[in-house]
């Protein structure tokens, strides 16, 4: 984007016809508003060539109390932005608030018994969110796939049953009806991250989309495919750190818990963990788990089977569900210890 984008901060009483005319003077001007309700104030972004529309013309306009260049090539999902951490309600369910939230579930969705199963044994266990994949990214063709919607089916059945709410990988822009119809927040796998049609059609729904960091992203190129996300209206994002490919070959990918700090000094978007997939062996996902709660994580998102010998893909990596309420309880006395909740 040439010349730049603006934050135009408002002024705590202004009236909404001066709120109208600023929108209508950016929008005239050729250039996107996207306004955002803080606790104190309405701030407005400018997002284009904002050489068409000059800082001081707005700066002159009645109800504005101040115009801020963003300095960052991410412009709605940095703090710049928006000061106040971004809270993501899904029916009920607050993630980005004091509450620690937990995802948990199979890798992929296998069976409809497998499934309600371990729903029942995770929802016990404190899990607020089941995970399954009913759509499966997979190196290999000739790998298990996943079950489609009928896995959706299941999914949506285990919710009815234990009241957990779902997240499922949304991997074509085609499936977006399946999405909408059984699914409460749409996954975008790491191999994805970077599909940029995929990400402007999540943004044009309204579901809440959790955006998972890229097998080689950095940080700046993680933030800039949320921003697609936001750009295309969908501000109900969420990012998750699921480790990152390294020379290191002991585990499946490196975990960067440090992405956690940058990313919430950075941006004001939720973040969530997965040690499973950045570690991909069972024994060490406990132990990131809880590191993740420490350093500051929003929530953790974790494979939990009931036969990981047996499972269709990934079962190395998965907790047995006796595992899955050991780690719980001390999640719990973590969190208590940072100052929060779960």
């Amino acid at each position: 984007m040439k010349g730049g984008s603006m934050i135009i901060v408002l002024k705590p009483n202004v009236t909404p016809e001066q709120k109208d005319h600023i929108i209508q003077k950016i929008i005239i001007g050729g250039l996107a508003p996207h306004i955002m309700q803080g606790v104190e104030r309405v701030v407005i972004a400018v997002i284009g060539d904002d050489r068409k529309l000059p800082k001081e013309s707005l700066a002159s306009l009645p109800g504005v109390e101040e115009v801020i260049r963003i300095l960052s090539p991410y412009k709605l999902v940095s703090r710049e932005f928006q000061k106040e951490d971004t809270v993501v309600d899904v029916n009920g369910i607050k993630i980005g608030d004091k509450k620690i939230v937990v995802m948990a579930g199979p890798c992929s969705v296998e069976t409809r018994e497998g499934t309600l199963s371990i729903a029942q044994e995770v929802q016990v266990a404190g899990a607020v969110i089941l995970r399954g994949g009913a759509f499966k990214p997979r190196t290999s063709p000739y790998s298990f796939q996943g079950l489609g919607e009928e896995g959706l089916e299941y999914l949506s059945e285990a919710r009815a049953k234990t009241g957990l709410i779902v997240i499922t990988e949304m991997m074509d822009p085609r499936d977006m009806p399946l999405m909408l119809k059984y699914t409460d927040i749409i996954q975008i796998g790491a191999r994805n991250m970077q599909n940029f049609r995929l990400l402007s059609e999540v943004g044009k729904c309204r579901k809440p989309v959790m955006l998972k960091r890229g097998l080689s992203a950095t940080i700046q190129e993680f933030l800039l495919s949320a921003e697609y996300i936001f750009a295309a209206g969908n501000h109900q994002v969420i990012l998750c750190e699921r480790g990152i490919r390294t020379f290191e070959t002991a585990t499946r990918n490196t975990l960067d818990l440090s992405a956690v700090c940058v990313i919430k000094q950075l941006s004001h978007l939720p973040v969530i963990v997965d040690p499973s997939h950045a570690v991909g062996k069972a024994e060490f996902v406990p132990a990131l788990a809880r590191a993740a709660v420490a350093v500051g994580a929003d929530g953790v998102m974790i494979e939990v089977h009931s036969n990981p010998a047996e499972a269709y893909c990934d079962g190395e990596q998965a907790l047995l569900p006796v595992q899955f309420k050991e780690l719980m309880v001390s999640l719990r006395k973590i969190a208590t210890a940072v100052g929060r909740e779960m």
